[in-house]
């Protein structure tokens, strides 16, 4: 079981380049007991990647979550405003 939630959205735009990009990512637990750690990301207004992670345990999902906010923050990605997140993200299925 999830100690706490883990979930992330945040935004990289920059119109002197056309760019508008989203990442999002989020810690849950599959129907039999796996960690997931679901990554999706992609220009803002449409559905883009998604990726899903498998671990053993919760630290390992955790260490490698905080890990890709780093990565995001150094490439310019923050948070976008309250109440905005992409209207076609989609959580992809992890069963």
């Amino acid at each position: 079981m999830i100690s706490q939630p883990y979930h992330l959205y945040v935004e990289r735009t920059d119109a002197s380049k056309n760019m508008a990009r989203h990442y999002a990512m989020e810690i849950s637990e599959t129907l039999f007991g796996e960690v997931c750690l679901i990554r999706s990301w992609g220009r803002i207004g449409t559905e883009g990647q998604s990726k899903v992670h498998h671990f053993a345990r919760e630290d390992e999902a955790v260490d490698r979550f905080l890990e890709l906010i780093r990565q995001k923050r150094a490439r310019g990605y923050r948070p976008a405003a309250p109440g905005r997140r992409s209207k076609n993200f989609r959580r992809p299925d992890i069963t």
